[in-house]
């Protein structure tokens, strides 16, 4: 489970505060993945970087009674002046894994062969966004996190193997996935929510939800 109690987050813009969440109240519980629907600039990705405790709110409390993954393509605990092999052992000690499989696994999935050898700092962004996502999928999670902001792959093979796994690991698993696409979202959730105006507005579907996005944006 996340919940948020009355979180609060906002930043200045250099000429005026924009306010991501005032005083926001909701919970993200197991078994029930959820979309958030938010246009682009309005803090889809600062939400979900919060979830995974990446970033405080500046009131209020997260709460997370869950395993909970690092968003999909987050880099932040890879160095890029390490190999992709110390990396993948590395965090899998952090995560209490055995590193010899995050390091085939990766190794496998990835398919960048000798550059799985080398510095993550000399790999192209396609390449390091294959890395993490592949980092991601070698552990097993309760909740998901997907920003659509993300680094994304070209790369069609790679695309085909992660696209397999992820879908049969979510079967069993919650997703929580941030867009301003309904279409995307309608991939992963059913139950959606609207950020509009620092609150989150849940709904039970996504039309539901759908219906006061698209009233928002044309209202």
């Amino acid at each position: 489970m996340i919940e948020f109690q009355e979180v609060s987050k906002s930043f200045w813009t250099g000429r005026s505060r924009k306010v991501i969440l005032d005083r926001a109240s909701f919970r993200v519980e197991l078994g029930r993945s959820l979309g958030i629907l938010a246009p682009n600039g309005t803090g889809k990705t600062t939400i979900i970087n919060m979830m995974a405790g990446l970033e405080k709110p500046d009131e209020g409390r997260v709460i997370r009674t869950s395993r909970i993954s690092f968003p999909l393509g987050f880099m932040g605990g890879v160095v890029t002046k390490h190999t992709g092999t110390e990396n993948a052992r590395y965090i899998a000690r952090l995560y209490g894994l055995d590193p010899d499989y995050v390091e085939s696994f990766c190794r496998w999935l990835t398919g960048i062969g000798e550059y799985f050898d080398m510095a993550v700092g000399t790999y192209s962004q396609g390449m390091r966004a294959r890395f993490s996502f592949s980092l991601m999928l070698a552990m097993d999670f309760d909740i998901y996190l997907i920003d659509e902001g993300m680094p994304s792959t070209t790369d069609v093979a790679f695309n085909r193997r992660a696209g397999a796994i992820l879908r049969d690991r979510l079967q069993s698993r919650t997703v929580v996935i941030v867009s301003h696409d309904p279409k995307t979202i309608e991939k992963f959730a059913r139950q959606a929510a609207v950020l509009r105006n620092g609150q989150l507005y849940m709904f039970d579907t996504l039309e539901e939800a759908k219906a006061l996005y698209d009233y928002q944006a044309h209202g």
